[in-house]
């Protein structure tokens, strides 16, 4: 079976560039970025900004090399994260706030996702004789491992002001922000207001097919393109992988309710199966749900469905992930759920028989 013929549910990041997208990209304006002379690039910068409501943009190859210039941007070696322990900045980016700025974690559960300031107050450390300080706080909106769970406006503008007050940046993993935006019914720019740094992917349910953006003060994106050039993302013709960033930019956030209305009824249908149990409220374009009943793991789950022409991860010994977007339409979410009913079916029968 080719890749193409698959429904893929692994992520949003196996989204293929539009027709439009791959127009653009063959006619691109380009130039080398690194002496910031690529035209292409620099409109993607600065409509970034602008949607944003902030000063300045950065263009990165990654949402993970995104986060790791915003953590060292705002620390300095010695110091604490405070972030959520499920978070993706501590548990999936290769202890990166660790290996370049020199900062440890400190992470806090929150068990919907949606972290606190009442539960950050009791994390923060000021200077003293036996700990290390906190540097930063950072929150993940949509998070990812809570099944795309949002934080509310509210949450974030509280959070931010008083840790502004303790003198401390507050910043925002926002690789599916669009999606809480959709979620919320507000802009990206009211979401994001009062965050110093917000990072954002390009390559996920805006299907573009390379690139995150980092938005914050024009000091903080001058200092954050030497740390984007020490990590070896200074990028020379990058125009032909902007011009698609614009168009995921400006298009396809208008289209991301398809996504969650599709991973909602994913979510509602999963929940009749037999051996199948939801484990979140389901929000944006992410479900996880647990197979435990059903007597596989997740991993002989995943190679059940794989046989059936259908792509799931585990994310755990008996959880699973799905992550609806706009390759995998109703139809196929249709097929990807008769897949699953089968095996589940198939694995409950044999265990009570």
């Amino acid at each position: 079976m080719k890749g193409s013929d698959y429904v893929d549910l692994r992520s949003d990041t196996v989204t293929r560039p539009t027709p439009e997208m791959r127009r653009a990209m063959a006619e691109a304006e380009v130039g080398d970025d690194v002496y910031g002379e690529d035209p292409t690039v620099n409109r993607l910068e600065q409509r970034a900004a602008e949607i944003f409501g902030k000063q300045a943009a950065l263009f990165v190859p990654t949402g993970t090399m995104g986060n790791t210039i915003a953590v060292k941007l705002h620390t300095h070696h010695g110091e604490e994260v405070i972030c959520e322990a499920r978070s993706h900045v501590y548990n999936y980016e290769l202890a990166m706030m660790a290996w370049f700025s020199g900062c440890v974690p400190r992470p806090v559960e929150a068990p919907d996702g949606v972290l606190r300031w009442e539960q950050i107050r009791g994390a923060i450390r000021p200077l003293g004789p036996h700990w290390a300080p906190t540097g930063l706080i950072s929150l993940e909106n949509t998070h990812n491992m809570a099944g795309g769970a949002v934080t509310p406006r509210e949450v974030i503008e509280e959070i931010c002001e008083r840790a502004h007050e303790l003198g401390l940046k507050v910043h925002l993993d926002g690789a599916r922000i669009f999606n809480a935006a959709t979620y919320l019914g507000c802009s990206v720019a009211d979401l994001c207001a009062k965050a110093d740094t917000v990072m954002f992917c390009l390559s996920k349910g805006l299907g573009a097919p390379v690139g995150s953006m980092l938005v914050g003060s024009a000091e903080d994106m001058g200092r954050a393109r030497l740390y984007r050039k020490r990590l070896g993302g200074g990028m020379r013709q990058a125009g032909v992988l902007a011009a698609a960033g614009l168009i995921a930019l400006e298009q396809m956030p208008a289209r991301l309710g398809e996504d969650h209305a599709n991973a909602r009824w994913l979510a509602s249908e999963l929940a009749r199966l037999p051996g199948i149990r939801l484990v979140h409220e389901v929000q944006t374009n992410i479900v996880i749900f647990d197979v435990a009943e059903t007597g596989l793991t997740s991993a002989e789950f995943s190679r059940l469905l794989q046989k059936r022409g259908v792509r799931i991860n585990g994310v755990g010994p008996s959880r699973m992930r799905l992550v609806t977007h706009y390759d995998a339409d109703r139809a196929a979410c249709e097929r990807a759920l008769a897949a699953i009913e089968e095996v589940a079916q198939a694995a409950c029968a044999g265990r009570s028989s």
